[in-house]
């Protein structure tokens, strides 16, 4: 039944993208030009020629998550007639994926592709720039960090670290991974062991959930093995290419620990001082890009990846409200108890707080609406 219903609003769900792709026009219309325009590049002669080195944290074979850094690598080799050359690595080349952020602060490479959240080990305070649980949808982590202040917090925050920050890409909502089995209580969630990055996986905890902290490339055959029980990565597009729906076939949602989740781009500062200005206006212009058309690739792969996952037989199992509930409330009891021993994380929280409950009473009104009516016709 299930599956009759994704496919049956898929038809829906492709006139709505449609008609978004329309209204987006006046965004892409400050985007830098493509690369198959004839015109000649905006950086003009006399300008060095300057090597970088960009490490990611995932697996190349995942050309959505991986591809944003190519992205930026191509539009800034562009723009700048290829004297402004970034060459991207995926994690395990030159560091391992986790440690991205480490190999920029330390001057290993000039800068990463990553997300931020992956550090929480070294401060909570990290998740902000990615993804925290029941926080902003992937449009309003745009506002928040291009128009809120969010940017600005980050920065003043990851300049301890030696890095700046610019928004990289969004894979919108993620899906709350794959279980080896159903899991409808809180009871069943004691002991299981599951790959879950960021603060998600402080709340699970509570919920006597043991998370893994575990790169990409890793999970499959960690959940083959049964090292795991349960993994979550991104949503259907990526996970179907990393075969998890092979060893595990609950696919459950939503992943309420990433409603938006912003990737990063961390580049060192004393790197960045070295730039010329043209240069450094040509890696924001592509960073502007890499974040936009991720987010668009996802929404545009994923309806069809989950259609052959559920041809593949995968069970879609919602998260019960007592789960949902349980972890909502331990989520919140989570950043009153940091914002009090954590001035950095205090510092962000408060400001992120009130703009993300601005943010949810407008998106109350019009937009859940339209989306209740559109969802309710099949």
């Amino acid at each position: 039944m299930q599956r009759r219903n994704f496919l049956a609003k898929a038809t829906v769900g492709a006139a709505a993208a449609a008609a978004l792709a329309a209204c987006g026009k006046k965004e892409e219309s400050k985007a830098p030009a493509p690369t198959s325009s004839p015109a000649a590049p905006a950086v003009q002669g006399g300008l060095p020629e300057i090597k970088w080195r960009l490490t990611s944290s995932f697996p190349k074979s995942l050309d959505t998550i991986y591809g944003g850094a190519e992205v930026l690598a191509n539009r800034v080799r562009a723009l700048t007639g290829g004297k402004f050359d970034i060459r991207v690595f995926p994690g395990g080349e030159i560091v391992p994926g986790l440690q991205a952020l480490d190999a920029v602060q330390q001057g290993t490479v000039e800068c990463c592709h990553t997300c931020s959240y992956y550090y929480v080990g070294k401060d909570k305070t990290f998740g902000f720039g990615t993804a925290m649980p029941f926080g902003m949808n992937a449009r309003q982590m745009n506002a928040w960090v291009y128009y809120g202040g969010g940017d600005k917090l980050l920065n003043e925050f990851y300049s301890n670290y030696n890095v700046l920050h610019f928004a990289g890409g969004n894979t919108g909502v993620q899906m709350g991974g794959w279980w080896r089995k159903e899991v409808k209580t809180l009871a069943e969630l004691k002991g299981i062991k599951m790959r879950i990055a960021g603060l998600g996986g402080t709340v699970f905890a509570e919920l006597g959930v043991v998370p893994q902290q575990i790169a990409g490339g890793d999970i499959y055959p960690a959940l083959e093995k049964g090292t795991i029980d349960a993994a979550e990565w991104v949503g259907p597009y990526d996970d179907e290419k990393l075969g998890f729906y092979k060893v595990a076939k609950n696919y459950y949602y939503p992943g309420w620990w990433e409603p938006g989740p912003m990737i990063n781009f961390f580049v060192n500062k004393a790197e960045w001082a070295k730039l010329p200005k043209e240069y450094q206006e040509a890696f924001q212009a592509a960073a502007y890009e890499a974040n936009v058309t991720m987010m668009a690739e996802y929404d545009d792969k994923n309806p069809r990846a989950l259609s052959k996952l559920l041809q593949n037989g995968v069970k879609l199992q919602a998260f019960s409200n007592e789960i949902m509930d349980a972890a909502y409330k331990a989520s919140q009891q989570l950043y009153s108890d940091e914002s009090a021993k954590n001035p950095a994380f205090k510092k962000i929280f408060t400001e992120w707080d009130k703009y993300r409950k601005t943010q949810n009473a407008w998106f109350s009104l019009a937009e859940a609406r339209m989306d209740n009516v559109l969802q309710s016709h099949k």
